[in-house]
């Protein structure tokens, strides 16, 4: 038994027409014909008393017609249930995200809640080559993306510059000054993440350092910015930097935070996204990231 033939059924039987019936299905009529045939086979009962003037349902008709119109429900909501959860599915955006956004994330997505209420923001964690490769999979919808790698495939959208700010201990001279020349920071061993996890930042400080004239002491690896903020604080001195709207966010006891300058470097970000004409939730958040941002509140 088939749903198709219950739905053939309950058309006949609401009709008592084969022709009118096959016209709302939109079938030809001896589709209907046949239908109906193998499903009386499969039940072994006449389910329509025809003549060539009338066409009425007989006891075994009647007594199939509420059934058949239970099942037709059933798979009904079925349907409903599963187009609801893909629904629900196809309105959840996935985002990479890079580090050190600070409160440039919470504005962007208090913009996109605004602009998109009934959406929800997956935010996904990983390695810069992972993001971009979840992107052009299409398992992340976007991802925000420091520096300017080329991205065969990719479109890259500009979104804002960060400038860098140097961490140094508090109680160090260099911490005095209201800017931090870098070559000024060649005595001090510098932590920074790895170029695997972090090339655009490893390969922007390392070439400030060089532009200033000196190659720097590499000390033990950037790990988090708790566990690095505190050695550099209350261990032996070093440096390493930060995007200006990360420190901002940072609790500073024992460490400074200054610009650089000589050079004074800065670091762009983009969004990046497929080629592909967007979703109305990803809409929502490209025109999220380029909203102004808000005035704080007064404190």
């Amino acid at each position: 038994m088939e749903i198709r033939q219950l739905h053939y059924f309950l058309t006949v039987a609401d009709e008592l027409h084969f022709g009118r019936a096959a016209e709302r299905l939109h079938v030809v009529q001896s589709a209907v014909s046949q239908q109906l045939h193998r499903l009386e086979r499969e039940l072994g009962v006449r389910l329509f008393d025809r003549t060539t003037r009338t066409v009425r349902l007989t006891e075994a008709g009647q007594r199939l017609l509420p059934h058949a119109r239970d099942v037709l429900d059933a798979a009904t909501r079925a349907q409903t249930s599963i187009e609801e959860l893909r629904t629900e599915r196809s309105a959840t955006l996935r985002l990479g995200t890079s580090s050190g956004l600070g409160a440039r994330l919470e504005a962007i997505l208090a913009e996109f809640t605004r602009l998109a209420p009934k959406a929800q923001v997956e935010l996904v964690t990983a390695t810069t080559q992972e993001r971009i490769k979840r992107v052009r999979s299409g398992e992340l919808d976007a991802t925000i993306l420091r520096g300017s790698p080329p991205e065969p495939g990719l479109e890259l959208l500009p979104l804002w510059q960060d400038r860098l700010l140097v961490a140094v201990p508090a109680g160090h001279h260099l911490a005095q000054q209201e800017a931090i020349d870098v070559a000024d920071l060649a005595p001090l061993p510098l932590r920074l993440a790895s170029r695997r996890r972090n090339p655009a930042l490893h390969d922007l400080v390392l070439r400030c350092c060089r532009e200033a004239g000196f190659e720097p002491t590499l000390g033990p690896e950037f790990t988090n910015a708790q566990d690095t903020l505190a050695t550099i604080g209350f261990d032996t001195p070093s440096w390493t930097v930060f995007y200006e709207p990360h420190a901002k966010q940072l609790p500073n006891p024992g460490v400074t935070f200054r610009p650089m300058r000589n050079p004074s470097p800065t670091m762009p970000t983009y969004l990046a996204v497929r080629p592909d004409p967007p979703r109305s939730e990803l809409r929502a958040l490209i025109e999220a990231c380029h909203a102004p941002p808000s005035t704080p509140r007064p404190s």
